[in-house]
Order: structure tokens, then C-alpha cells, then sequence
């Protein structure tokens, strides 16, 4: 790429970082989003009690109330819940980054084909797509989980075939909307094959709003995968998935409240920080909001 051309851009993401910064509640979820990447690579030196992430039990101290010794107090199993919440954060994200992979894998080239396709089939692909919407996401997630097995890999499987359709969706709109422009048609008028030009023309003009809406569904898979484990068909004991430790809890929160609270809490700003981080992206990224 020529430096006439490279530079443009330079100053354009330059601009969209500061339009980030000047937005305090974004710089906030961003913060927190650093830091929970900051625990989940570095757990094993940050976890007082690294053991009780991978299995380890101390049933003499179960329950006891949070303190200097643990922080977060311990679980039914004596086990230190500060450790294991770190440990969740890897588990968190991983869940968050295949899921929302595995979405725009499916979903992405799907909608795009439908949209600069059109005719059948944009027909078909829509009407497979509305027979997944049809279905509350949640709900279908659960019934496949349970198809397939509780365990964290069929949690994450589920998910994204219940969820890929929004992205077929999205994608769908934007490509009918860009392969009306011009740059499209001198391609077209020029010979180059229809894979190139959705591949190589329309999909990369159509990534600003799956950017978008990818950053703020993160919070959401998250979300869902916690559900999953809370209602049994997720993450399986010991593993410390917070969903699955607000489960465990839930039984004793009147006299332990604090084995559920805390991995309840951990979801909670998870879940804030990507939707403030969308909401942020999203300010940034559309050029309507941009000219406010």
C-alpha cells in the first residue's frame, strides 16, 4: 500500500481512538476488559490458591467468610472462590471469543451471499435463517445442549447455532445495500468472479456493524453460557465457570452469601464492560454519531 494511501487511515484511527477516550463510561469498559485479560493470562501467578481452580478440595474450610487469608471466602468444598473466579475469566473469554468466531464464520459469508445473490437463493438462506430466529436464543441453546450433553464444548456449540442467524441477518442488509455501489459494478463490468467480489468487495465494507454488534454480544455469550451452567447444562463440577459457582451457592446465599455474590458479580461487570465497549464502538463507528 502507498504512504499517500496509508496515511488517511492512520489519522482516521487515530481520530476514532480519541472519539474512544473522550468517552468516559467506554474508557471504563475497555479498563475492565484489559484487566480481565490481564487475570485470565497471568491466573496462575495472580491465584492465592491456583489448586483450587483444577480440582483440589479443603473441606475444614468450608465456608469460611472472607478475609485477608481469602479474600473472597471459600465454597462448600473449602475451596478459595477468589482463585477460582480468576480462573473463570479464562473460561469467560474463551467461551466468548469461539462463540462469537464460530457466529461469524456461519453467519457472515451466509448473509453476504444471500444479500449480493438475491432471487432463491436469498430465499432459502432467509427462510433457514427465520426458522432458527423463530426460536428464542436461550431456549434453543438449551434444548441443543441437552441434545447433545451437558458439558462446556456442547454449551459453546449451542450457543452459536442459536445465535449465528442475527449475523446472517446483519450481513444480509449491508450487502444489499453496498453491492448497489459503484466500485461493485466496475468490478462486475471489469469480469472479476462474483466469490471475489463478495469476498474481496462487499464483505470488508460490511465489517463496521458485525465489529459493532460482535463487541456488545460478547457480554451476551457470557451471559448465556453462565445460564447454561447455572440450569445444569453447561460446565460441569469442579470446573470454575462463574455460572456454575453462583449455582452451587444458591442454596446457602441467606447464611454464605458470599459464594454465590462474588462469581455473580464477576458475570455482572463482564457483561457491562462489552456493552460499554459496543456502545463506545458503535458511537465511533457510525458516521451518524460521528457528526454530533
Amino acid at each position: 500500500m502507498k504512504s499517500k494511501d496509508l496515511k488517511p487511515r492512520i489519522e482516521e484511527f487515530k481520530y476514532s481512538i480519541h472519539l474512544l477516550r473522550k468517552n468516559p463510561l467506554t474508557v471504563f469498559g475497555i479498563s475492565i476488559i484489559l484487566l480481565l485479560l490481564f487475570v485470565a493470562v497471568f491466573a496462575l501467578l495472580i491465584a492465592p490458591y491456583p489448586e483450587h481452580a483444577k480440582g483440589a478440595v479443603d473441606p475444614k474450610n468450608a465456608y469460611l467468610p472472607p478475609s485477608f487469608k481469602h479474600i473472597f471466602g471459600t465454597d462448600g468444598m473449602g475451596r478459595d472462590i477468589f482463585s477460582r473466579v480468576i480462573y473463570g475469566a479464562r473460561i469467560s473469554l474463551k467461551v466468548g471469543s469461539l462463540v462469537i468466531f464460530l457466529c461469524l464464520i456461519i453467519g457472515s459469508p451466509l448473509g453476504v451471499v444471500a444479500g449480493y445473490s438475491g432471487g432463491k437463493i436469498d430465499e432459502i438462506i432467509m427462510r433457514i435463517t427465520d426458522i432458527f430466529l423463530g426460536f428464542p436464543p436461550l431456549l434453543l441453546a438449551m434444548a441443543i445442549s441437552a441434545a447433545l450433553g451437558p458439558n462446556l464444548t456442547n454449551a459453546m456449540i449451542a450457543i452459536a447455532i442459536s445465535w449465528w442467524p442475527w449475523y446472517t441477518r446483519l450481513l444480509r442488509g449491508e450487502a444489499v445495500s453496498v453491492k448497489e455501489r459503484a466500485f461493485v459494478e466496475a468490478a462486475r463490468a471489469t469480469g472479476v468472479s462474483n466469490t471475489k467480489i463478495i469476498f474481496r468487495h462487499i464483505l470488508p465494507n460490511c465489517l463496521t456493524p458485525v465489529i459493532v454488534q460482535a463487541s456488545m454480544d460478547f457480554g451476551s455469550v457470557i451471559l448465556t453460557s453462565a445460564s447454561l451452567s447455572f440450569l445444569g447444562l453447561g460446565a460441569q463440577p469442579p470446573t470454575p465457570e462463574w455460572g456454575l459457582m453462583v449455582n452451587i451457592g444458591r442454596s446457602y446465599l441467606l447464611d454464605y452469601w458470599w459464594a454465590s455474590t462474588f462469581p455473580g458479580l464477576a458475570i455482572f461487570v463482564t457483561v457491562l464492560a462489552f456493552n460499554l465497549l459496543g456502545d463506545g464502538l458503535r458511537e465511533v463507528l457510525d458516521p451518524r454519531t460521528r457528526r454530533r
